[in-house]
């Protein structure tokens, strides 16, 4: 009997991992590809049968495009917006999910659903209003307006987020603050964020990939080439007759290294910041 059960968990194992492995192959597929096609030329790139392995092995795709001054915008730009967007939201959502987590007052209950509802909205619903609310505010085609913008949509996300955060840590971590004649910012600053790191962490690197992703919004509200981001970026080397395939794989990578960074360099708190605010303690 108990040979059979032995036999029986070997084999979910086996197809676990099997199905584990088929999966990662699946996701990592596209990801391998279009390194490879990054370093062929355009003509190699449709060659039958494709090869994994390039016989031409080249970076002027990636010379390319690190010689193009329009395109070096672009990189500038999103680094520009997506930092700024990052920074202002943790600095805001870190204050404000504080307020949620400790204090009662008036229409907290109504601010929460607020919050939640702007999360659920779809964005591609608000397109048009922010589009004229940009041009009424003299912000179109400007960093502030794209910043503003992605604000909105990552604000609820990280409020609600470092709340189930902040709810996990003790409040006799503030009370201690507080007998020692300091205030509620003290307590902020100086205990509940040097320990809520992975929590912070972890909101940041998701802000920073959805200012860094975004297209629709920075197609819509700039105008000019120079204000253009790296999604549209990519989506301006097919042209009207041909695509530069080299260059728009090779664009593709060096627009996935920053994300891939942050994730390899933060991953034991992105994981666990993930998670911490599921339970309270």
């Amino acid at each position: 009997m108990s040979t059979s059960v032995n036999v029986r968990k070997r084999s979910a194992q086996a197809a676990l991992i099997v199905g584990l492995v088929l999966g990662a192959m699946f996701a990592a597929g596209p990801i391998v590809w279009m390194l490879s096609n990054s370093f062929k030329s355009n003509t190699e790139i449709f060659e039958l049968p494709p090869r994994l392995i390039t016989e031409t092995f080249s970076f002027d795709a990636y010379v390319a495009i690190f010689a193009d001054p329009v395109t070096m915008r672009f990189f500038l730009n999103s680094y520009v917006i997506a930092i700024a967007v990052t920074l202002l939201t943790l600095l805001i959502s870190i204050q404000a999910a504080y307020a949620l987590s400790r204090f009662e007052f008036r229409g907290k209950r109504v601010l929460n659903v607020v919050i939640v509802s702007v999360q659920a909205v779809p964005p591609i619903t608000l397109l048009i209003p922010y589009f004229g609310l940009m041009v009424a505010l003299g912000l179109y085609n400007t960093y502030p307006g794209l910043i503003l913008t992605y604000m909105v949509f990552t604000l609820p996300y990280a409020i609600i987020m470092l709340t189930g955060y902040f709810n996990t840590l003790p409040r006799e971590l503030d009370e201690a603050v507080r007998v020692d004649g300091a205030g509620s910012m003290t307590a902020l600053w100086r205990v509940l964020v040097p320990i809520s790191v992975p929590g912070i962490v972890s909101v940041g690197i998701y802000t920073f990939m959805i200012a860094w992703n975004e297209y629709l919004f920075a197609l819509t509200l700039t105008r000019t080439i120079d204000m253009r981001t790296v999604p549209i970026g990519i989506q301006l080397l097919m042209g009207q007759h041909s695509y530069e395939w080299n260059q728009i794989m090779a664009m593709s990578v060096l627009g996935s290294i920053p994300v891939l960074v942050l994730f390899l360099f933060f991953q034991r708190y992105f994981m666990s910041g993930l998670t911490a605010g599921s339970v309270k303690s």
